[in-house]
């Protein structure tokens, strides 16, 4: 069977000794000084002026709309488009925190929002913020949408937890927002078993995601914010700050686990992308030649980082035929992403359809997609195999 990843991390057998290692020497494991380094490296790596790093991309998500809540950018009530091809924890806590999801539609040939989507949907709703998922390692025209937002007063944010590393126009997708969030869950472009972030150069922002991941106290903000925020609150005493709760938290902390396993990941990353996105051209060359498949378009992508091998045949029939050639195959599939999100059950049962919405690409994406597996441990035999099947 040739499964949708091989291994959890990127040279396994090395991290895991060293990981080993780590644990047997280390005499903390809760978030410390190796989640620190993380984080100032992977600012260094993406662009960004800061890195929160949490327990889980979907922790991120949330405490990124908990602390626009916090900081009175987000208001209950206040509409929040999204992606309609996405993720479940990417919508969720639109529903949790009292604002209200908006579905946009997203481009068939990209698998993302354009920001005419963005314009059609403005004209009906009045959108407060759009949080739009770059996915599979593709993006939409971010500069328009850029352009967009900022006129309309929109706050821009991204979900890059499937398009780490991906360049358009010499900027990295998660660096066009006001901030952008990441995962590192196994079979993302590199993993710490679980694990994710927040960047952004919003240097309040980034305060308020410390302290809304760990329950709302300014235990790991700078000297120089803990003094402005315990003046503002006339807090004197070190005794009494320590136990001082400023905002709305949770506890959506990382270990010194992931602190470490994403530093010595972070280092292996460039050449994973590069044998990711060998493997995709070898393939979607093949597709190319296949009129039954509706080729995607990267062409206004500098660098593309593929998540994975995605193909959207031209019919439902068409993709019965393909899942049936792969299942025969031993290739393990999935749906894209998890299709049109206004479609699954929580969303059905919170939301309903009460903002209706025309996602005809979204759903001919959702009833026509399906991917694979891409990872660096493919082989010339794996990509052989799959190109039996799409032939």
């Amino acid at each position: 069977m040739l499964p949708l990843m091989k291994n959890t991390f990127i040279n396994e057998f090395d991290t895991k000794a060293a990981l080993a290692e780590f644990i047997l020497r280390s005499s903390k494991l809760s978030m410390g000084e190796q989640c620190e380094i993380f984080e100032n490296n992977f600012s260094q790596y993406q662009g960004r002026r800061s890195s929160i790093l949490f327990n889980s991309g979907g922790s991120a998500n949330l405490a990124l709309l908990q602390a626009l809540k916090n900081l009175g950018r987000l208001e209950n009530g206040d509409k929040v488009g999204f992606s309609a091809l996405t993720w479940s924890t990417n919508v969720m806590p639109i529903i949790q925190l009292g604002l209200v999801p908006i579905p946009i539609d997203c481009c068939t040939e990209t698998l993302n929002v354009s920001s005419t989507n963005i314009v059609s949907t403005c004209a009906k709703h009045s959108l407060k913020a759009v949080f739009i998922t770059n996915a599979l390692g593709f993006v939409g025209d971010y500069v328009n949408i850029q352009k967009f937002c900022t006129q309309n007063n929109i706050i821009l944010i991204e979900d890059n937890c499937e398009s780490l590393g991906t360049i358009y126009l010499g900027t990295k997708s998660g660096n066009f927002g006001l901030a952008s969030t990441f995962s590192f869950f196994v079979a993302h472009h590199m993993s710490t078993i679980e694990g994710g972030m927040v960047c952004t150069d919003d240097n309040d922002l980034a305060s308020m995601l410390r302290i809304t991941r760990a329950n709302g106290w300014d235990r790991n903000l700078s000297p120089f914010d803990q003094k402005i925020l315990r003046d503002r609150h006339g807090i004197t005493s070190e005794f009494d700050a320590k136990y001082a709760f400023y905002d709305l938290g949770y506890n959506l902390r990382p270990t010194e686990i992931t602190g470490f396993l994403g530093i010595l990941q972070l280092k292996y990353l460039e050449s994973n992308i590069q044998k990711r996105l060998s493997n995709f051209l070898e393939i979607e060359s093949v597709i190319t030649s296949n009129s039954d498949f509706v080729p995607l378009n990267h062409s206004h992508i500098e660098r593309l980082s593929p998540f994975a091998m995605p193909f959207i045949c031209r019919s439902p029939e068409l993709k019965t035929n393909y899942l049936n050639r792969f299942a025969k195959a031993g290739i393990e599939v999935r749906p894209m992403i998890a299709g049109n999100l206004t479609k699954q059950p929580f969303y059905l049962k919170y939301i309903g359809d009460s903002y209706s919405a025309e996602l005809d690409s979204t759903d001919f994406i959702d009833t026509c997609g399906f991917y694979c597996g891409n990872y660096p441990e493919l082989e010339a035999r794996d990509l052989n195999l799959i190109h039996s099947c799409i032939i």
